[in-house]
């Protein structure tokens, strides 16, 4: 290795191993956040859990070449810092891919955030400990029975059944009691950009249908809120935090995202959209209520950010979240990521690419001092 890529911060892309593409994850993602790098004196590359030997001084990674334009390779130097990508949920229930991770969270000379993906149920406990935190929940609790279902049924017109370990808006469904209708339970379910419809004249069957779409999946009831609407049609906020290069959270950006024609949520790849947050705002609630609620949501999400990384008892890095607004301008918490997705609107992309290398560094200076 060459004396300059020895002094660089070393920091490693964790994701996992496959037969045929080498490893998985966003490729264009990892290319920008290797070049990102580069530019700001970071070596950057990306390791599986398989080949992640923190025994060893080098180990086996991959870069991509610009020449070949292909992913190569070679041998590494142990990374001081990791950021973990690896994409699915349910490889982190993997026996040996939790080992690897514990072993690195207790190794002394490498630091590694965002250990683990959030679920919904303890997000929702966890903020509702926080003093600050609990007035941005909605009413949630556990789907466990018919009865428990129905009791909800009858404190809020309509609620949303979320899985626990759900990403962009998969299987959700949302739920409306309407008393003097025939057939009083009105099911929404969501099936890719389409939702389908089921109606069921008793709790019993309504209760026997949500069994058939929940299977063994784990999901919570929540408190349908009513939000600002643009145009006849729901939108909410996509705010990313990420902490900078002093290790502190910060904004790095919020998009807003309007609901598709008759979708029930506002996720892209069930049909919403990505718009201008200010534009939409000042729809609504004018030019100077606009800035107040940007201003708000801005304190909010950090409020919210520190709370769950006290929570939740791991360092963490970044975080994006689904914040509501109501018609009157209240904000309501939805849900956290901890592996979030890119943002489509360039500045927010840009920077967050750089807070990523920027946090990586002041991790790295943090060990080596």
């Amino acid at each position: 290795m060459s004396e300059i890529r020895d002094t660089r911060p070393t920091i490693a892309i964790l994701t996992m191993h496959d037969k045929k593409l080498l490893f998985r994850g966003n490729r264009n993602n990892f290319r920008d956040i290797i070049s990102t790098g580069e530019e700001l004196g970071c070596f950057v590359y990306i390791v599986t859990v398989r080949d992640l030997k923190l025994s060893s001084r080098e180990i086996k990674g991959y870069r991509y070449d610009e020449h070949v334009k292909e992913w190569v390779q070679d041998l590494f130097p142990l990374p001081q810092v990791i950021y973990n990508r690896i994409p699915q949920r349910e490889d982190e229930q993997d026996p040996l891919v939790k080992k690897k991770i514990q072993e690195c969270l207790d190794h002394p000379g490498i630091t590694l955030f965002n250990p683990y993906f959030f679920n919904k149920w303890d997000l929702f406990e966890w903020l509702s400990k926080g003093k600050s935190t609990r007035d941005f929940i909605p009413y949630t609790k556990r789907l466990r029975t018919r009865r428990g279902l129905g009791k909800v049924l009858e404190q809020y017109p309509y609620v949303y059944l979320k899985p626990e370990n759900g990403k962009a808006g998969k299987g959700i469904m949302r739920l409306t009691f309407q008393q003097k209708e025939k057939m009083p339970y009105i099911l929404r379910i969501q099936d890719n950009k389409k939702s389908v419809t089921y109606k069921a004249a008793t709790l019993q069957k309504l209760w026997n249908r949500v069994q058939l779409e929940t299977e063994d999946c784990k999901y919570i009831i929540q408190q349908g809120i009513k939000l600002a609407t643009y145009k006849g049609r729901p939108f909410d906020l996509r705010v990313l935090v990420q902490k900078n290069s002093k290790g502190v959270w910060s904004l790095s950006g919020i998009g807003a995202r309007l609901a598709g024609h008759k979708s029930i949520t506002t996720h892209v790849p069930r049909g919403g959209s990505v718009e201008d947050p200010y534009e939409l705002l000042s729809e609504v609630f004018g030019s100077e209520g606009a800035s107040q609620i940007m201003n708000h949501v801005k304190e909010t999400a950090i409020t919210i950010a520190k709370q769950v990384e006290k929570a939740a008892g791991h360092k963490l890095g970044e975080m994006s979240m689904d914040l509501g607004v109501n018609p009157s301008g209240g904000i309501c918490f939805f849900e956290a990521n901890a592996k979030p997705m890119k943002f489509d609107e360039p500045l927010i992309r840009k920077r967050s690419l750089e807070r990523i290398i920027h946090y990586c560094t002041y991790l790295a200076r943090q060990i080596e001092n």
